[in-house]
């Protein structure tokens, strides 16, 4: 089943890198309290992902702040390795947190799964954004295959 707005988070565990190497960290614990722009993509380093999606949360990141947003985030089925090596290749440090979903746990348990096989992929978390309030989606945006538009930056803003 596909998470809804006014649904809970499920608990899972993403993983992080530091500079002691990758962290793990608790969803409940990282949603706790805050209001957090989550973004999703396909893959880190992928055309549009690496072009605009990751892109538009760097730049409209003070933006995004100014209207509430406590933390950016960004989710993909990726290890800590390439999620660390991705942020530090965008510039993104500093300004989006990179919550690597490894084994896929995070997209299976809201329902945001794709099938990307036929590019070598296999399963992935779909492309779609979301705010979250101390857990609780309250907003939710999901992508037609092959879009980008209702999951950026700027649309999220518009919500806010």
């Amino acid at each position: 089943m596909t998470i809804a707005k006014g649904d809970r988070l499920p608990s899972t565990t993403f993983a992080t890198m530091t500079e002691n190497g990758p962290e793990q960290i608790a969803s409940d614990d990282f949603f706790a309290g805050k209001t957090v722009a989550l973004f999703s993509v396909p893959g880190a380093f992928t055309p549009t992902c690496s072009a605009r999606h990751l892109p538009g949360f760097i730049d409209k990141a003070e933006e995004l702040k100014a209207k509430g947003v406590d933390v950016i985030a960004c989710t993909a089925v990726n290890d800590a390795f390439v999620m660390g090596a991705w942020s530090k290749a965008a510039g993104a440090d500093g300004k989006v947190t990179m919550l690597a979903d490894g084994n896929g746990d995070f997209a299976q348990a809201v329902g945001l799964t794709m099938d990307g096989s036929k590019f070598g992929l296999g399963t992935r978390g779909q492309r779609f954004s979301m705010i979250v309030k101390d857990g609780v989606v309250e907003e939710l945006n999901v992508e037609a295959p092959g879009d980008f538009k209702v999951s950026s930056a700027d649309h999220m803003l518009e919500q806010l």
